[in-house]
């Protein structure tokens, strides 16, 4: 319903890549642009600093957050390719 496209390695040409990209940053502004009205939005949060600071404490808990994950993944994953054989590591004595 929405629409697509289907990339193929080897088969697609990549020659229309960033229009494609265009178009989908274009259909995701358009979404976004219709979630609200913008004055209202702004009379609803104020004009003091508490929503300020409380998008700052969220975006420094959302990377802290996201440094955590990427860590444990790392780590899951150097154990999987050291298990499997693909990394060699020292063993410990």
């Amino acid at each position: 319903m929405k629409g697509g496209a289907e990339f193929v390695p080897g088969k697609t040409k990549m020659s229309n890549f960033i229009e494609y990209c265009g178009l989908c940053g274009w259909a995701l502004a358009l979404a976004h642009a219709k979630s609200g009205d913008a004055a209202m939005l702004a009379g609803y949060c104020g004009n003091d600093e508490a929503l300020d600071a409380a998008m700052a404490a969220f975006a420094h808990a959302y990377a802290d957050q996201t440094e955590r994950d990427h860590a444990a993944m790392a780590q899951a994953a150097m154990a999987q390719a050291a298990k499997s054989g693909r990394l060699s590591v020292a063993r410990k004595f």
